[in-house]
């Protein structure tokens, strides 16, 4: 019989951003998932504005969930901003991306957000799933979004009508 690849089901711990330190680990883990190239500069933006918004999944040292987020006006609305989530491979179909985006939701929610919204690739089928079950709407494609070539669909989270607390 062959070996099961993934890891063993040790508890995940689910933290804020808290240290520099951890920023390295992070990066590595969204460079490996995201088709988009993120300069150092990109992170410290979000990161250093909104640290409250940033969360891990840590399974002992080894960061193998991120979720990185801004809140801020737009219009006459507070929008929150999914501007980056990965989970590793290994980790993945365990509701750690799912754990990840709700806590990230709840703390926008905490600073009175109206909406939520973030990109996605029209062609990755696993976060559209995702974000779809969490109440996420499709608000428009965009053509070309990325780097590649690949459009993507804006997805869109109402708050204050759609998110029960």
């Amino acid at each position: 019989m062959a070996e099961d690849p993934t890891p063993a089901c040790a508890a995940i711990e689910y933290v804020g951003y808290s240290s520099e330190l951890q920023l390295p680990s992070a990066i590595q883990l969204i460079e490996n998932d995201l088709s988009e190239p993120y300069s150092i500069y990109t992170y410290r933006y979000f990161i250093h504005n909104w640290p409250s918004l940033c969360f891990l999944a840590m399974d002992g040292q080894r960061c193998v969930g991120v979720i990185i987020c801004k809140l801020d006006q737009h219009r006459e609305r507070k929008r929150g901003y999914i501007a980056m989530l990965a989970v590793a491979k290994e980790y993945r179909k365990r509701a750690i991306g799912t754990t990840l985006v709700q806590m990230a939701i709840r703390a926008m929610k905490e600073q009175d957000a109206d909406e939520v919204v973030l990109e996605t690739e029209y062609t990755n089928l696993g976060a559209l799933a995702l974000y779809q079950r969490l109440g996420f709407i499709k608000d428009k494609r965009l053509y070309r979004y990325y780097l590649n070539g690949v459009d993507a669909f804006r997805l869109k989270l109402f708050c204050k009508t759609m998110v029960s607390d």
